[in-house]
């Protein structure tokens, strides 16, 4: 243990010390002054009462005297900053994980299983930066790369309702003609899933939906300090694929993926099951082609492609990415300095204790 301002330490305690021999020198030399004298003390001093009495107050006294020099010396030391110093090593094993969600209607069951068993995932990172981007036509930072656990949990349940509405929708109201259903629940169904629409469907009717490239590069660069490699970084994709341009997208899939390999990005895509896919998307696209498709530009980046499927539920796939092995990254080590306030304070607290007590018993 070392002392921030130890000049204090050197000029405070032999002042101290000064202090109490010259007290001691000046109280030898002051004779007793005034009052009334008393004769023949001796037979009273000789008293073993008075004896006893007499070394009881000087051990008393002495004791008080010391516990309050030891006082005022540990109020020096305290005054002088003790510290230690202790080296912290950090930054190993440490990932940057995004979930990257489209959130057209047709995979809702497959985001709604994702976000759900993301949770538990959540609940287990110790260290690690997790953030949440969602996109149609166009993306919306979700949740910036942080490590507020309690934060991202609350979001997931968030769009976990969010998925829940929209399996409502395309239960109930997908396909249907506004005359056939009920006009209430519909508008106040469709109040709720305006509010979570809001920013992912920006010039909607002149570009078109499920932008998937667009929405893959935006979370790349979503990332902080993309160009520091000491870090793992991973991308979630939840989508079927299903891009329905309008007219030419800024970014196809095959160029963003290209991105992530170029900028060491691995992405683990999860692709919905056939049955959910045919329902949803009415045989108007080729599963097998689709999923192929993005299956390459997954595994380019040197990442996973995974289908939902009753043998590899959500949970399972969720289960596989967690354990996947995590980069290591040269180890951070900070060296800093730790205040040691304990030992003096103590200190200072037995000796005035002591000194109150001691004190007290002169008085009784």
């Amino acid at each position: 243990m070392a002392l921030k301002y130890p000049l204090l330490a050197k000029i405070g305690i032999p002042v101290l010390i000064l202090l109490v021999v010259l007290l001691h020198i000046i109280k030898k030399k002051v004779k007793y002054k005034g009052g009334i004298r008393a004769a023949n003390t001796s037979f009273a001093r000789n008293l073993p009462e008075y004896k006893k009495f007499k070394k009881r107050h000087s051990v008393l006294k002495t004791l008080m005297e010391i516990s309050a020099i030891v006082a005022i010396g540990a109020t020096i030391i305290l005054f002088a900053r003790p510290y230690k110093v202790e080296k912290v090593v950090s930054g190993t094993k440490k990932r940057d994980i995004y979930l990257n969600l489209d959130v057209s209607y047709s995979i809702c069951y497959l985001n709604y299983d994702l976000v759900d068993s993301l949770r538990d995932v959540v609940k287990s990172l110790d260290g690690d930066r997790f953030g949440i981007t969602i996109y149609n036509t166009s993306t919306v930072l979700y949740v910036p790369m942080t490590d507020d656990y309690d934060f991202i949990l609350r979001k997931l349940d968030d769009l976990k309702e969010y998925f829940e509405l929209q399996k409502e929708y395309v239960e109930n109201y997908w396909g249907k003609y506004l005359y056939e259903v009920d006009q209430t629940k519909y508008q106040q169904l469709q109040e709720k899933l305006d509010y979570f629409d809001a920013g992912t469907i920006t010039n909607n009717i002149q570009k078109g939906s499920s932008l998937i490239g667009e929405g893959l590069a935006s979370c790349l660069y979503s990332f902080p300090h993309l160009e520091d490699e000491n870090r793992t970084r991973v991308i979630i994709m939840s989508t079927d694929n299903a891009e329905e341009a309008r007219q030419k997208p800024l970014v196809e899939l095959d160029e963003a993926s290209d991105l992530c390999e170029k900028n060491g990005v691995t992405i683990f895509g999860i692709f919905p099951n056939e049955k959910a896919f045919n329902v949803i998307q009415g045989y108007e696209y080729d599963y097998e082609e689709n999923s192929s498709d993005m299956q390459y530009n997954v595994e380019k980046t040197g990442g996973k492609f995974y289908k939902q499927s009753d043998s590899f539920p959500v949970s399972e796939i969720v289960k596989d990415i967690q354990e996947q092995k995590v980069m290591e990254v040269n180890e951070i080590v900070i060296t800093k300095s730790v205040d040691q306030p304990m030992v003096p304070v103590v200190i200072i607290l037995i000796s005035l204790i002591i000194l109150i007590i001691t004190g007290a018993v002169i008085l009784l």
